[in-house]
């Protein structure tokens, strides 16, 4: 695995009394966030740098800051290192972890992406390496001309503290730097005294069907049950808000509207607090969990061939089904993947993940329209077309053969840290508070404004000769324009007030499935679109909306006609 011509060196900095910046780097699974958590004692904060795209977090810690890279899961990934390494000028230093038991695998490309940079090694499980085995450490170290600290991630002593801070500051000031090329000798790293063939459990959960089964069924559970909790809790919420949706009522028209009617902000409230939040914990548990036990990476090995395909890893996948709770915090928790992939995921997020919102509204609209049970041929229909556009859209680089997974599979399970998983949902919760509800809260107010400018009426209108294309009524353009600004828009377009019957005239089950389809799919909701905007920048949101705009509006096409002329 190489990761190509060298990094450029970087220029030197004098240390000064301002805050100096470490960048972390390493592979997935390898014990950098635990380090960093047991290093600091503090949660990380998201940060992006200009000149990157990558997403990183940041751990202060005094004066030092620890700002760490996404995790390498596939092969593709190291070179998204590489370029992380070379844009996040403001670095004073890099520090490398690896696992003492996987070295050999894992430092040769690590050295590619550093070479020349004044930086430090520290060495995570620590406890898997033998006494004697300490001194190939050593010579490693005057090998390498930097420092490498064994360390216990998980139980960090505050010697081993202290080291790691101490390497890192006289570093950034010191001829501590990786070598320019790496040396051309058979290295001779610790062994790993523990080794051990997988019990029969860990071969049993790497089986593709009991991977599929595991990964998806407590993802699917937790949508399901977050949701009934929310539609359990949505009634008396919305009492106790009446009173003051009635006072708003009362308020000029502007204002009304913007903190009442269909859009406004008080109005939609109940949706964020409700559908969102459960959804976010739920999963935050469960993928943390999987981290934690070591089952994450057994699930991703023996998925990755059938996913690689389509461009997407088994995490991604995780992810995917945690679309279907909200959008917004499955595109918010893919800061943990690299740039490269990054975008397939979201683009899978935003194309095939019918949210809380939606996929209610669209049953809804099944129901009403006397066909419930197409149901089953939507979620069928979206999945394929999500399998297909994903296949047409994902880099190159992610669907090669080539493109395999870094991350090992012969670890044990262990017991979960409930203390990792704790903190795992705290952070998770903090980014979704800083970086989504900003944005909800703006699009709320932005979508009330243009309801009341007549905006989406106006688009409505000038929506409806196109849709003839479709096999579809002109009145049907409503559905399609408010579908693409909130999911549950669907029904509001489509259902009469008292919901149970259509209030526009489709005479067939093609023309409903193709209009549901169609607002459902043709853009993400605003509140996704501004999320990946803040998350991924504008150009590539609206590269994304463009995109799946166009492959829609295809599959719509397709739906329409093949239905009409097959029923």
């Amino acid at each position: 695995m190489n990761l190509g011509a060298p990094a450029r060196k970087r220029i030197n900095r004098p240390l000064s009394s301002s805050e100096f910046r470490c960048v972390v780097c390493g592979y997935e699974s390898v014990g950098k966030t635990q380090l960093l958590a047991s290093l600091t004692g503090r949660l990380p904060k998201p940060e992006s740098f200009r000149g990157s795209t990558v997403a990183c977090e940041t751990y202060r810690d005094g004066k030092l800051s620890w700002t760490d890279t996404p995790g390498i899961v596939r092969e593709s990934e190291t070179f998204a290192t590489r370029a992380a390494i070379n844009e996040i000028d403001s670095a004073d230093c890099v520090m490398l972890v690896v696992r003492a038991d996987r070295a050999a695998e894992q430092l040769p490309s690590l050295l590619d992406a550093t070479a020349g940079k004044p930086g430090i090694i520290a060495l995570t499980f620590s406890d898997r390496v033998s006494t004697e085995n300490m001194g190939q450490v050593e010579k490693l170290s005057a090998t390498l001309g930097v420092p490498i600290i064994p360390i216990d991630a998980r139980h960090l002593k505050a010697d081993e503290a202290i080291a790691i801070r101490d390497a890192a500051k006289s570093s950034m000031i010191s001829s501590s730097r990786f070598p320019d090329s790496a040396p051309n000798i058979e290295y001779s790293f610790p062994s790993f005294t523990n080794a051990q063939e997988n019990s029969s459990l860990e071969k049993f959960v790497s089986i593709p069907l009991v991977a599929f089964v595991l990964l998806l069924l407590p993802a699917m559970t937790s949508v399901l049950y977050a949701n009934r909790f929310a539609d359990w809790v949505y009634s008396p919420l919305i009492e106790i808000l009446k009173p003051a949706l009635a006072r708003i009522a009362t308020w000029p028209s502007l204002p009304a509207a913007l903190f009442g009617g269909d859009y406004g902000l008080l109005a939609m409230f109940p949706f964020l607090l409700l559908y969102a939040f459960p959804t976010i914990i739920a999963f935050s548990v469960i993928l943390a969990i999987f981290k934690s036990t070591g089952l994450i990476d057994h699930l991703s090995h023996a998925l990755h061939p059938f996913l690689r395909p389509i461009g997407i890893g088994g995490r991604d996948l995780v992810r995917v089904v945690m679309g279907f709770g909200c959008n917004v915090p499955a595109i918010v928790s893919s800061r943990a993947c690299h740039d490269c992939s990054r975008g397939a995921c979201v683009s899978a997020i935003s194309f095939g993940s019918a949210c809380s919102y939606q996929l209610p509204a669209t049953l809804a609209v099944f129901a009403a329209a006397g066909i419930i049970e197409m149901g089953f041929i939507y979620l069928g229909i979206l999945t394929l077309t999500t399998l297909i556009y994903l296949r047409f859209t994902t880099p190159k680089v992610l669907r090669l053969k080539t493109n395999a997974l870094v991350t090992s599979a012969k670890d044990s399970l262990t017991y979960p840290s409930w203390r990792y998983v704790w903190r795992e949902i705290c952070s998770t919760l903090k980014q979704f508070v800083v970086m989504a509800f900003p944005v909800f809260i703006v699009i709320c107010l932005v979508a009330a404004f243009l309801d009341k400018m007549g905006v989406i009426g106006a688009l409505s209108r000038a929506l409806s000769p196109l849709l003839t294309l479709f096999n579809l009524p002109g009145d049907a353009a409503s559905a399609i324009v408010l579908g693409s600004i909130r999911k549950d828009g669907i029904a509001i377009g489509l259902l009469e007030s008292a919901g149970g019957s259509l209030k526009v005239a489709l005479t067939t089950p093609t023309q409903v499935l193709t209009l549901v389809y169609m607002a459902g799919v043709l853009l993400p909701c605003l509140v996704t679109i501004f999320t990946i905007a803040r998350e991924m920048r504008w150009k590539f949101a609206i590269k994304l909306c463009t995109r799946q705009m166009l492959w829609a509006a295809g599959f719509s096409f397709c739906i329409a006609w093949i239905g009409e002329l097959a029923f």
